[in-house]
Formats: C-alpha cells, structure tokens, sequence
C-alpha cells in the first residue's frame, strides 16, 4: 500500500491537509488510518512514497519528523500516519512514486503483483503513480475513501480514469479484504 500524506515544505496544503479530514474533497484520513491498521495487522507491507521537496540532501526520517512537527501543515494527520519501523519507504523527486525511484526495485524484491494506492493529490501524485504502477504490469486498487484531492471533482475524475484507463479496482476501503502475506502475491500498501 502506497501513502503520500506528508505535505508542508514550500506548497501551501490544501483544506484537506488543513483539516485533517475532508470527505468532501473525497478523503477521509480516519478510514485510511483504519485500513492502514488492517493491512499492517494482516501482515501487508507498507511502502510510504513521499516527495523530497526538493531537499536533495533529506532523509525520509527528516521528512516525516518535519511533518509531524506542530508548525507544518497537516501535522496531525501526519502524526495518526507515520511509518512504523516495519514500513518501508522511497523518496521522489516528482509526481509518480516511480519515476526515478527505487520503488520498483523495491515491489519487485517482495515480489508484489498487485498495488493498493492512497494518499493525497489523489488527481496528480496518486494518479501517476498507479499509471506508471500499470505500466509495470501491477495490479492496481484504489480505496477511494482513502484519496484526496483539492477538490470533489477532482478526485472523482482521478478515480474515473484508474478504473476505465487503468482498469484498476476502485472500491471503499472496509471492502478491502487483507488474508497476510503471500510469498509472490502480497499486495503492498503504497502512498503517494
């Protein structure tokens, strides 16, 4: 499962970030929390897929304490979200969690056919990340209470395009059933 929930360097948050939840907008960060739980306690790995924010000389541990910290945008969704030692992570540098990343390397190592994506800019980051996960010949799921975007419309017309496009799952993520992992077929959890 791919999260990218951490925001806050040089852009300003959207009223999701802002609020901590905004089913409105198409996310609700307390059903995510309770997905990411589920999947953890089945034994799916987490991959956390986060910007660098162009900080060339950051590390994913800097990141995430800079966005638990009180004075950044969406710190308490940041906090109820962080990784646990369990969890891996990847930095980019742009919009796809893959583009010029070691995400691939990593799902390949674990042996990973299937995606669940979540996270914020559900319509730009998320979005790119399950096209490329396509690409690849991943199978792609989208929780779509667990993405948001700026906006509703937005969001829904990220969604529209990984299912019809990408022919991925769209689906609410209590429907999500987590069995633990499988040597060739777990499906890591990867937030963009």
């Amino acid at each position: 499962m791919s999260r990218d929930v951490r925001r806050g360097r040089r852009r300003r948050p959207s009223r999701a970030v802002r609020s901590g939840v905004n089913a409105s907008a198409g996310g609700d960060f307390a059903k995510a929390f309770r997905c990411f739980r589920r999947a953890a306690t089945a034994g799916v790995p987490a991959v956390y897929v986060n910007d660098n924010f162009g900080q060339w000389r950051s590390d994913f541990r800097a990141t995430v304490a800079h966005c638990c910290s009180s004075n950044s945008p969406g710190h308490r969704v940041s906090r109820r979200l962080r990784p646990n030692p369990r969890d891996y992570f990847v930095l980019k540098p742009k919009h796809s969690g893959f583009y010029d990343t070691t995400l691939e390397t990593l799902l390949e190592s674990l042996g990973v056919r299937r995606v669940i994506v979540t996270g914020m800019a559900g319509n730009i980051c998320v979005l790119f990340t399950a096209n490329d996960a396509y690409m690849r010949g991943l199978r792609v799921i989208a929780p779509g209470d667990c993405i948001v975007s700026n906006t509703p419309e937005d969001n829904s017309q990220a969604l529209r395009q990984i299912a019809l496009v990408l022919k991925g799952r769209v689906t609410p993520s209590d429907r999500l059933q987590f069995t633990g992992p499988r040597p060739i077929k777990s499906s890591p959890r990867v937030g963009v």
